[in-house]
């Protein structure tokens, strides 16, 4: 099982910047995917973006490609979400996540159902 705790998140303009943080502990695997999320109040949680824990592949909603970035570093079992050009609809509660893949084939997931451990949120707020 895999623990998974964010910070970061805050209020900002519109067009400001944020950066969040998940730290991992426990058995991470070079199989894992690990997400970001986000659910807006009355809304469905939906995906952000996700890194493959045993290389470089990304994927992100297309709502957020360009101005959202997933890095990580594994000397320190952290997955990052920088947030540029935050809009007003980007406000949420953005949870951290994370999945196996159990083949380094399979592309990243996009379905929540696909991540079975998950942080407890950490909320982001837009103001225009």
């Amino acid at each position: 099982q895999v623990q998974l705790v964010e910070s970061g998140g805050g209020l900002v303009q519109a067009g400001g910047s944020l950066r969040l943080t998940c730290a991992a502990s426990g058995r991470i695997s070079s199989t894992h995917d690990i997400g970001w999320f986000r659910q807006a109040p009355g809304k469905e949680r939906e995906f952000v973006a996700a890194i493959r824990w045993s290389d470089t592949r990304t994927r992100y909603a297309d709502s957020v490609k360009g101005r959202f970035t997933i890095s990580k570093d594994n000397t320190q079992n952290t997955v990052y979400l920088q947030m540029n050009s935050l809009k007003p609809e980007d406000t949420a509660v953005y949870f951290c996540a994370a999945g196996r893949a159990f083949s380094l084939y399979r592309p990243i997931a996009t379905a929540k159902e696909a991540y079975d451990s998950w942080g407890q949120g950490t909320q982001v707020t837009v103001s225009s």
